[in-house]
């Protein structure tokens, strides 16, 4: 398994139609084949920017979602409402504490 972390800005006037659209998608990406997880995190000090985590069994399972129609029409969305560039990171997980 291992983590997709996906940093994105918005402009502040993109901010609802990015939930918005979060909102409509989360059950489908989360229920894509392969992802065991997903969570949006909002950065406490500048409310523009915001992260996925979602956890993979694969990279084949992220790049098949990644081609998946979900994911064409979810970004098709997102995409316009950038303000930065958005940064991903694909990192294995070594340990978890609870």
């Amino acid at each position: 398994m291992f983590v997709r972390i996906v940093k994105m800005g918005f402009y502040e006037q993109n901010i609802e139609p990015f939930l918005a659209n979060f909102e409509a998608n989360k059950e489908k990406i989360r229920g894509f084949k392969g992802c065991q997880f997903l969570e949006l995190y909002r950065d406490k000090n500048d409310p523009t920017i915001f992260f996925t985590y979602s956890y993979w069994d694969t990279e084949n399972d992220l790049e098949n979602y990644r081609q998946s129609d979900v994911f064409k029409n979810v970004w098709a969305k997102t995409k316009p409402l950038f303000n930065i560039p958005p940064m991903a990171w694909s990192v294995d997980k070594l340990e978890t504490l609870n």
